[in-house]
C-alpha cells in the first residue's frame, strides 16, 4: 500500500500554481464586506459528522459577526470524499472538513493522526502531541513534501472505534481470514496483515456495499454515525474495542493561498473556533453517542460484545512490525513515528499512573448492586 516518496511529491504538483486560477478571487488589501468561502466535507449531509463541519462553520460566522461567511456542502457535491485534499490544494474548493486518513493514498505518514497505533494515546493526547510536541510543524512538513496547498488545522478528539460490524461475533483473529472488510488509512495495512480482504470506501458507500454483499464486515466510527448510517438494518453485531483506530481526530482544512490572505484578526477568529469547537465537539458526542448507543441495542436489537483480548494483543503486534516496515520506506514516516513515541512515552505512563479507575465507579454505582444516589 505504500507509495514511493518520488511519487508522492508530483501527485499534487502545480497545487500551489493553479490555486490562484481555481480559486475564489482573492481578498483584495482592504476589502470591505462579507468574505465568502465554499466548503466540503468528507461525510453524508445526514451523518453526525456533517453536522460537526456546520458547528464549526456557524461559529466562525457567529464570532466574525458574518465577515466571513463558510457555506459547507455534504461529501460527492463537488468533488467525493477522497478528492477533498487535491481539491482544496488547488482551490476547486476554499476549505473542508475531513480526516488526514482520507488522504492515505498520497502520503500514508498522514494517516498516522488518525489511524496510527498512537502508542496508547487517546485522540486528546494525541491533540496534545500535535500542538505542543511537535506534530503541527511535521504536520505542515508533510503537506509541503507532496505540494499541499493547504492550512490544516486538528480538533474534534474521537472516542476509541468498534472493531466494527459482522455476521456473527469475532472470536479470534484468524476470523479475519477472507473477510471482505471495509477500513481507512493505515487501518487497510492492520487488518491486510490479519488476512481481510480490506476496501476503503467512505462513509455513505459502506452500508449499501454491505447490503449489496459486496462487503462481508465494516467499521466507520461510533453509534451515532453507525445508527444514522444504516448499520442495523445490515448487520446486528458490533465488535467494541479495538487499537485500529483508537484515537482520531477530524481536520480543518483550508486553501492556503485563501487563508493567507485573510486579515490577521480573522485568523485568530479561526484558531479560537477550532478550539471552541475541538471542545463542543467531544461534549456533543459523548451526549449524543451514549443515547444512541442504548437505543441501538433497545429498538434495533443490535447486541454489543467485546473484542477478545486476544485479537487486541495481536494488533498491537502487528502495528510493531507495520510501522517498523513503513519507517523503513518513509524517511517522514519515521521521523513522526518517533516523535509520537517519545511524547506517549512520558504522557500515557502520566495518565495511567493519575487517573483513577472508571470501571470500579461504574460498577459500584450502575452494577448489580447499584450504589445510586437516594431520591430526595
Amino acid at each position: 500500500m505504500s507509495v514511493s516518496p518520488p511519487r508522492r511529491r508530483s501527485l499534487l504538483k502545480g497545487a500551489a500554481i493553479a490555486a490562484g486560477a481555481l480559486s475564489a478571487p482573492m481578498i483584495a488589501k482592504g476589502q470591505t464586506g462579507p468574505i465568502s468561502m465554499r466548503w466540503q466535507s468528507t461525510w453524508p449531509s445526514k451523518d453526525i459528522f456533517h453536522e460537526y463541519a456546520l458547528d464549526f462553520a456557524k461559529k466562525v460566522n457567529d464570532m466574525t459577526g458574518g465577515d466571513l461567511k463558510i457555506e459547507v456542502l455534504p461529501a460527492g457535491s463537488v468533488v467525493p470524499a477522497f478528492g477533498l485534499l487535491e481539491a482544496v490544494s488547488k482551490g476547486t474548493l476554499d476549505g473542508g472538513h475531513g480526516v488526514l486518513g482520507y488522504h492515505y493514498g498520497k502520503q500514508n505518514a498522514l494517516a498516522l493522526w488518525n489511524s496510527g497505533p498512537a502508542f496508547g494515546m487517546d485522540a486528546n493526547m494525541l491533540l496534545s502531541w500535535h500542538k505542543y510536541g511537535g506534530g503541527k510543524e511535521l504536520l505542515a512538513k508533510l503537506y509541503a513534501s507532496i505540494g499541499g496547498n493547504v492550512e490544516s488545522f486538528l480538533y474534534g478528539p474521537m472516542a476509541t472505534q468498534p472493531l466494527g460490524w459482522f455476521k456473527k461475533p469475532i472470536t479470534k483473529s484468524a476470523d479475519f481470514k477472507g473477510l471482505k472488510f471495509r477500513t481507512n488509512g493505515l487501518a487497510i495495512d492492520l487488518f491486510t496483515a490479519m488476512g481481510a480482504a480490506v476496501n476503503a470506501l467512505p462513509g455513505g458507500e459502506i452500508v449499501p456495499a454491505m447490503d449489496r454483499g459486496l462487503l462481508d464486515a465494516a467499521e466507520f466510527n461510533n453509534a451515532t454515525s453507525d445508527r444514522i448510517l444504516g448499520f442495523p438494518d445490515v448487520s446486528k453485531i458490533c465488535m467494541l474495542q479495538s487499537y485500529h483506530q483508537s484515537s482520531e481526530t477530524f481536520e480543518i482544512m483550508f486553501n492556503k493561498t485563501k487563508y493567507d490572505a485573510l486579515p490577521a484578526k480573522m485568523k485568530s477568529i479561526i484558531a479560537g473556533a477550532v478550539e471552541a469547537s475541538s471542545a463542543d465537539m467531544s461534549w456533543k458526542a459523548i451526549d449524543r453517542y451514549s443515547k444512541d448507543y442504548i437505543e441501538l441495542q433497545t429498538k434495533d436489537k443490535v447486541k454489543f460484545y467485546k473484542t477478545p483480548d486476544s485479537v487486541l494483543q495481536d494488533q498491537l503486534v502487528l502495528w510493531s512490525e507495520i510501522l517498523e516496515k513503513k519507517s523503513a520506506e518513509n524517511p517522514l514516516f519515521k521521523e513522526i513515528v518517533a516523535s509520537q513515541f517519545a511524547f506517549a512515552e512520558r504522557a500515557v505512563k502520566w495518565d495511567q499512573d493519575t487517573i483513577v479507575s472508571r470501571r470500579m465507579a461504574a460498577n459500584h454505582f450502575f452494577g448489580p448492586k447499584k450504589a445510586a444516589p437516594k431520591k430526595a
